[in-house]
């Protein structure tokens, strides 16, 4: 076999490759046996049929399609392992010449990963919030807490905000009482918006047994996003009453005996998640300065098929969950379908560059990823999805998508040694020594956010 390569641009290529025929011997052996065992001939017994019977019965032709299609695949992939090449995507093949007896020629167009060359990274600069934790933040988490712990009881007065009502709800669709719009005894805090828009209105005012009728769009149900009549009735009011802020309440909430200390600790889980998304914030402006020192030309056909699959898992996996179409989310976003379309198409953009360019930089820093990093990976992946960590991990498996994962990994770590390299300052100058352990963690993160991975291989696991 005989192969050379064109460059078409620089993100696609034409192989042209010329097969002997006696190369054709064993898929043409394979053909003859199939075709045998497929057919019945008169004075034959079954797979016993010699060539020469099948030729004339059923054409030469036949047999010699056949085997071309059996050995198309394994002399392209020898052409591309011969050419070094990095193929995305399945090729146009297009068959030139077939000559019984003396040759197979063929041509094969395949999108393949560009050449790209890293160039010195260690320049790069970004700034980043600053770790700053105030006492109004510590109190905002210790009022958090304290609403987790509050109690209620009934009270003979009209509804008034932060009350706790139980309601009967019944929505009308065009007249029509909905299937699926009837609930009773509905524990609902007034002013939490986590029903009905238009119902603190409706339920404000109202003592025990009282009754409102308001007009809102359904969020979810098999009316969901048409307009409603809904009409409501208190059963029941209820004052939600707050705990004392004192040691009592620290001994409550938590294992520590004082306020100040449970205040204390606050403070220091605040400043670990602040830290935390710093080192999150430093990853994507460290990638967005990477991004710019790197001309990288994307494949078209990929580009569209990258743009087809977020769009698909924004409607199915990511909406599909929340009750919402396409069109309620834009409506919601305040979005056009073009804008809508521009930032999908941006967004794929720098999802194929980034991949690009951090798979160069693993191979360039000879990265590995080892048995650890992928269960810790696959772990936190696990709990994102709902599954358990076992039955992620077997759909992961069944579904193929190990490669995926350890991608992933090796490319978060690639983002953390440019992380490293570069000069990470707060907005107060101060230069920023990111934890390692941080530092990896929000780099693959990062990632799956800017690839958009993440969603794509939840659903594939869950399904």
């Amino acid at each position: 076999m005989k192969s050379a390569v064109e460059t078409l641009n620089p993100t696609r290529v034409r192989l042209t490759v010329e097969v002997p025929f006696e190369e054709l011997k064993d898929s043409l052996d394979a053909a003859y046996k199939k075709i045998n065992q497929q057919v019945t001939v008169k004075g034959f017994r079954k797979g016993k049929i010699p060539a020469r019977v099948i030729d004339q019965r059923f054409g030469r032709g036949a047999v010699l399609e056949e085997a071309v299609n059996d050995a198309l695949p394994k002399f392209y992939t020898e052409a591309v392992n011969e050419a070094e090449l990095s193929p995305l995507g399945q090729p146009d093949v297009d068959i030139t010449e077939l000559k019984d007896g003396d040759t197979l020629n063929f041509t094969a167009e395949v999108d393949i990963r560009p050449a790209l060359e890293i160039p010195d990274y260690s320049g790069i600069e970004v700034e980043v919030d600053a770790v700053e934790v105030t006492d109004e933040d510590i109190e905002k988490s210790v009022e958090q807490l304290r609403e987790r712990f509050a109690s209620t009881s009934p009270v003979e007065r009209a509804a008034e905000d932060g009350d706790v009502v139980t309601i009967d709800l019944q929505a009308k669709v065009e007249g029509e009482v909905l299937e699926d719009g009837v609930a009773e005894g509905v524990s609902y805090t007034i002013g939490s918006g986590e029903l009905l828009d238009g119902i603190d209105d409706a339920v404000k005012g109202l003592e025990t047994g009282g009754e409102a009728t308001f007009t809102s769009e359904l969020k979810g149900g098999s009316a969901a996003g048409k307009e409603a009549e809904v009409t409501v009735k208190v059963t029941q009011v209820a004052a939600r009453e707050l705990p004392e802020l004192d040691d009592e309440f620290a001994q409550l909430a938590s294992e520590f005996d004082t306020l100040d200390e449970l205040k204390a600790d606050s403070r220091k889980r605040l400043a670990n998640m602040k830290q935390f998304d710093q080192a999150t914030q430093a990853q994507e402006r460290v990638l967005e300065k990477l991004l710019e020192l790197v001309e990288v030309p994307v494949p078209e056909k990929l580009l569209e098929d990258e743009i087809n699959t977020r769009k698909h898992n924004l409607e199915h996996h990511q909406l599909g969950q929340m009750g919402l179409t396409l069109e309620k989310y834009l409506e919601i976003q305040g979005k056009t379908v073009e804008e809508f379309e521009t930032e999908t198409r941006e967004a794929a953009v720098k999802g194929i560059k980034t991949q690009f360019v951090l798979d160069e930089l693993v191979k360039k820093e000879n990265l590995n990823v080892n048995q650890e990093e992928l269960t810790e990976h696959l772990m936190r992946r696990a709990a994102s999805s709902g599954m358990s960590p076992d039955q992620f991990a077997q759909a992961v498996v069944e579904g193929g998508q190990v490669p995926l994962l350890v991608g992933e990994v090796a490319r978060g770590k690639a983002l953390a040694v440019v992380v490293e390299a570069a000069t990470v300052k707060d907005t107060n100058g101060e230069v920023i020594d990111l934890d390692d352990e941080d530092e990896t963690e929000a780099a693959v993160e990062t990632v799956e956010a800017v690839e958009g991975t993440e969603d794509a291989a939840e659903e594939k696991a869950e399904g």
